[in-house]
């Protein structure tokens, strides 16, 4: 019979190393039973309609109630494979064959362990808005916490019924597990979030970037965008080449765009912003597509005092000035002739590209009435048109569309004194004149008013000569003498020396009373001059030489009576002694 001690088996062995009995406890630790209050993390094996069952590295399975684990409208939140946070729950009946868990307490405690972290860390916690409370917001971080209204953001909020329901980033700024008291902050995480994303665009943002933001606001005159964590300034005119009334025509609210960094001041932290520099320019090539002396067409967009601006493309416009726009001279405004919105088709005049200008006309569709005015009028004829303008000089006339012709003051009345052509001619005005001149080179015509009238001057001195005796009105005084009126239109001048008792007379007193009619007598006439002599001293002095002639003749016819009478008496005496 073998001894047993020869037996290998029954041999006794060596004791295992220390190590290894470490081994053999961590492998059988999962068999020692779980301290309470302490949360394990299990995985879901199998979920009925009553219980979720959870293997949580026990010797027995542990089972859930599914109440703990159903969303408000009753949905299961987990499935098998889950892990979920559990504790033995030794307050309830013990299922049979398996370990009552619970998720609830086991949350709960895992809640309050991550905010005591978090607070002491300054870690941002995620938490859903409940709904309001007095003073603020009910918000779910594992326990219910509590948010003042002027912690929910870094600007004042209205109307906090806009949060609830939302998962949104909190800090814990106090925390109180004994009393079950929490107070968490969404403005200290939003300033925190803010903070970094601000230092990690400022580390990139330089001018000439190309940067993408997203459209925070709008304004009158451009669009607020965040490029995270700081704001940059669209402005209207950078965000298109054409013309933008609004922002909100380009951009809207909410919208991620792509924009480059026209400007950037570090140190105020502003930035200036631009679409259209992402965009080819349309003016570097515009000579191309818009040639001199070709026709376009375009729509008006807006009309000034001086002219109108066509868009003939997005970011191109041209300008058709109001000399440009009619040959006639009489155009008022612009808006006589084109509103904003009219399609347009006009011509090309000019084109600068460095300018980013292009001159327009629409006259120009039109022949111009300058070309040929020389073959429709001749000097001499007579035209007729209406007063379009008075000015100091004269008066311009339109005989037709385009064609302005000059009555010069000198040539609206032979005989009137005209200090204004307002004197005699009105606006509006249709008159009858003759063509003096035309020179359709520098586009004047001369137009005559008087040359349709006779002469005055040249009537009286047809019909008048020196040693006349007219009668006259004065009509006005001098130092030398008086203006006397012969004719409509036609003067003559009675020097002081042909007055009588004029140079006796004090020179505040006129010679002659004004307004009165005399006779005169014409002792001077030029008719290069147009200057016509008057007197009353040679009247004077012709009635007294008539006087004396006529003195003389009755003296001589009175001597030649008293000779014949002596001599018949001489001869009756004789008679009477023979």
């Amino acid at each position: 019979m073998a001894n047993k001690q020869d037996d290998p088996q029954m041999r006794p062995q060596p004791a295992p190393p220390e190590e290894d009995y470490e081994h053999l406890l961590e492998d059988y630790s999962h068999f020692a039973p779980p301290s309470e209050g302490e949360v394990f993390e299990g995985r879901v094996l199998k979920v009925t309609e009553k219980e979720v069952i959870v293997d949580f590295g026990y010797k027995s399975e542990g089972l859930v109630p599914i109440e703990q684990l159903l969303t408000p409208e009753g949905h299961v939140t987990v499935q098998p494979g889950d892990v979920i946070d559990v504790m033995i729950d030794r307050h309830g009946p013990e299922p049979e064959g398996y370990v009552l868990l619970s998720h609830e307490k086991a949350s709960r405690i895992r809640a309050w362990h991550n905010l005591e972290k978090a607070y002491r860390e300054g870690l941002m916690v995620s938490g859903r808005v409940l709904g309001r409370v007095k003073g603020g917001l009910s918000v779910d971080v594992g326990v219910k916490a509590f948010m003042p209204s002027s912690q929910v953001d870094v600007r004042p909020v209205h109307n906090l019924d806009v949060f609830i329901g939302q998962d949104i980033p909190v800090k814990v700024v106090k925390v109180n597990r004994r009393r079950g008291n929490v107070v968490v902050s969404r403005k200290l995480a939003v300033e925190e979030e803010v903070a970094a994303r601000k230092a990690a665009t400022l580390a990139i943002l330089e001018e000439g970037a190309v940067v993408t933001g997203v459209v925070k606001n709008l304004t009158e005159y451009g669009a607020f965008v965040d490029l995270g964590g700081i704001d940059g300034l669209l402005h209207v005119s950078d965000m298109s080449y054409g013309r933008v009334n609004h922002p909100s025509e380009v951009v809207n609210v909410g919208d991620e765009i792509t924009v480059k960094v026209l400007k950037f001041d570090r140190e105020k932290e502003r930035v200036s912003l631009s679409l259209k520099e992402l965009m080819p320019d349309p003016w570097e090539t515009v000579a191309e597509r818009y040639q001199v002396n070709s026709r376009v067409v375009g729509q008006v967009v807006s009309v000034t005092d001086y002219g109108a601006f066509v868009e003939l493309e997005p970011g191109v416009e041209g300008l058709i000035h109001i000399s440009e726009m009619t040959w006639s001279r009489r155009m008022k405004h612009p808006s006589k002739v084109v509103k904003p919105g009219d399609q347009v088709e006009a011509v090309v005049l000019d084109v600068k590209p460095q300018d980013r200008r292009i001159s327009l006309g629409i006259k120009q569709l039109e022949p111009d009435p300058w070309t040929t005015v020389e073959q429709r009028y001749s000097v001499g004829s007579v035209v007729e048109g209406r007063v379009r303008k008075l000015t100091d000089f004269g008066a311009f006339v339109e005989i037709e569309e385009g064609i302005d012709g000059l009555v010069h003051i000198s040539d609206i009345s032979w005989t009137k004194r005209i200090k204004h052509p307002s004197e005699v001619l009105k606006k509006g005005q249709l008159v009858q004149a003759a063509v003096l001149h035309i020179n359709a080179a520098q586009r004047r015509l001369s137009l005559g008013i008087k040359q349709l009238q006779p002469d005055a001057w040249e009537v009286f001195f047809r019909t008048h000569q020196v040693g006349d005796t007219v009668r006259g009105r004065v009509c006005r005084a001098a130092n030398f003498g008086v203006f006397v009126e012969l004719a409509e239109g036609v003067e003559g001048l009675c020097h002081n020396s042909e007055i009588p008792g004029a140079l006796d007379r004090s020179k505040d007193e006129p010679p002659l009373e004004i307004s009165r009619e005399y006779d005169f007598k014409i002792i001077k006439m030029s008719e290069a001059e147009k200057k016509i002599g008057l007197s009353i001293r040679a009247l004077g002095e012709d009635e007294e030489r008539t006087r004396l002639e006529e003195y003389q003749r009755r003296a001589a016819a009175a001597t030649m009576t008293i000779e014949e009478v002596m001599n018949l008496k001489g001869q009756g005496e004789a008679r009477s002694q023979s």
